[in-house]
Parts: structure tokens; sequence; C-alpha cells
């Protein structure tokens, strides 16, 4: 896409929020739009965008709210192709339902945006013997990160196919934060997990938001309690920076992980659902 339309398209996603109370496209498409990469989807009504959708592995498809009902929507999904599709809705709302089912969708994910409150006493979670914490080398950790991620998110649809691309892309954020990318290490400075945190900028009258961004452990052979641990020392991180709420994202399927946010007490604030079509 040309900047004008990348702008037009952001422009598009801002109203359909400010209509819809969510915000119709996830982090990694916003970077695509911004920076180039994947295949981009625009319907015009005249010379206005009205419509745009990102397809991927799981992508997502937007109409501006004055041109909904007239046909966009349809046109893009024309427009991605036969077969198999997968495109997230952001907000569980009865108007993607009807439109995933009119076109052979299923509703096949449900991930939830869970919150607590950061001024809520934490639990007491210490390392597993062995283990310290570091914070991420820029330049220097991004292989050894990669290797963990990959393998203790490797049935993961979206976060398991990272590559140096989508990292170097993070970094070069104005969000991004070493010191907030918590790296755990054994004695030999063997990265066995990290919590890799986020914080947002105050908007739309709220303040600024801290964010469990990306956790993982090394499978298999990873301490026992380490993901706890680490959870409550990122969470430890945001308070310490003034951060008085904090979320993360997680699939309802994965009990594990939902049961531990509960114990830290998270609870659910948003529904975002992935439709396929076969």
């Amino acid at each position: 896409m040309t900047a004008g339309e990348a702008a037009d398209v952001l422009t598009l996603a801002a109203a359909a929020e400010r209509f819809d109370g969510a915000y119709p496209l996830s982090e990694d498409t916003v970077l695509r739009v911004r920076n180039g990469g994947g295949k981009h989807l625009l319907s015009y009504a005249d010379d206005t965008l009205a419509g745009y959708a990102y397809v991927d592995s799981s992508g997502e498809l937007v109409v501006h709210p004055a041109f909904r009902r007239r046909g966009h929507g349809t046109a893009l999904l024309v427009a991605a192709g036969a077969g198999p599709l997968a495109f997230w809705a952001h907000g569980d709302e009865p108007g993607a339902r009807e439109f995933a089912a009119r076109h052979g969708f299923d509703r096949v994910r449900v991930l939830w945006q869970m919150r607590r409150p950061l001024g809520t006493p934490l639990p007491s979670l210490p390392l597993p013997d062995g283990v310290t914490l570091r914070a991420f080398r820029p330049g220097q950790d991004e292989p050894a990160w990669l290797g963990v991620n990959s393998r203790a998110f490797a049935h993961h649809p979206e976060q398991g196919r990272w590559t140096l691309d989508d990292v170097l892309v993070r970094e070069a954020e104005p969000w991004f934060d070493p010191d907030g990318f918590l790296l755990a290490v054994d004695a030999a400075d063997t990265l066995v997990g990290f919590h890799w945190t986020k914080v947002h900028p105050p908007a739309g009258g709220e303040p600024a938001l801290g964010e469990i961004y990306v956790l993982g452990v090394v499978p298999g052979g990873h301490r026992r309690g380490l993901g706890a641990a680490l959870s409550v020392a990122g969470l430890r991180h945001l308070a310490s920076a003034g951060l008085t709420q904090a979320m993360l994202y997680v699939d309802e399927s994965n009990e594990a992980a939902v049961a531990l946010y509960r114990r830290l007490g998270f609870e659910v604030h948003k529904t975002d659902v992935n439709y396929q079509r076969p």
C-alpha cells in the first residue's frame, strides 16, 4: 500500500472503533499496514475507502460504519479467494456472528482479554533454584529468544511463527523497552523462559495500561513454577513503573494458563472470536 492508503486504513479502523467500541485490527495487522508485508484488500465507494481486509492464516476484515450493508464485506471475502479462510472479530458482536454464519464461517476459537488492578497485592512466587532474571539485550538475544519462543508456542497458530523481522519491527516501536523484556536464565546464561511486557499509552480517557505481552518457558525441561514466577515478576515490573492496570490475551481453551491468571486475580474483560470457513 501507499502511505496514503495505509493512513486511510487506520482512519477507517479508528471510525469503526468509535462506532463499535472495539478496535478492529490486531497489533500484527497494524504493523503490516504501517511497515509493509502481507496481503491487503481495499474496497472503495467512489474515492472513499469503505472496507479493508488483511488476509493471512488468520486475517481481519472491517467495513466503515457509514458503508455497512452495502456489499463491501462480501466483496472483500470474494476478493480474498475461495476455500479455507479465517478472520478475527474483535468483540463478540451480533453483527459479526450474523455475517460469519451467512458466509459459511464457523466459530472455532475464542481469545480472552483479561485484566487485573496492579494495586492488588501479588503472591510471593520466587524463581526456581539456579534461575535468575536479566533484561533482554537488543542485537544479541534475538536468536535465543526466537528458539525458545518457537518451542514454547509450537502449536500456537500465530505466536509460534514469529521471525527475526517480527522481533525487529517491534524493537523499533516507541513502546519497546528492553528493561521490561525479562529473560530467565540458568547459571550458564542459557535462556529457559521469558516475560516480555508492554506498556500501552493513555488513550480515550483511560490511563496507561501494562500488558503481559508474551510469556513462555522452555517446554519439557522447564523448572516447576517458572511460568507463575515470571508472571509475578513482570507484573511487579509494571507496577513499579506506576501503572495501575494490567492486561493479557489468552485462549479460552488454554485451561492451565487461564487457571494461573485467575489465581493471580485476572478476570475476563473482552472477547475476540476467530471464525473459519472450511
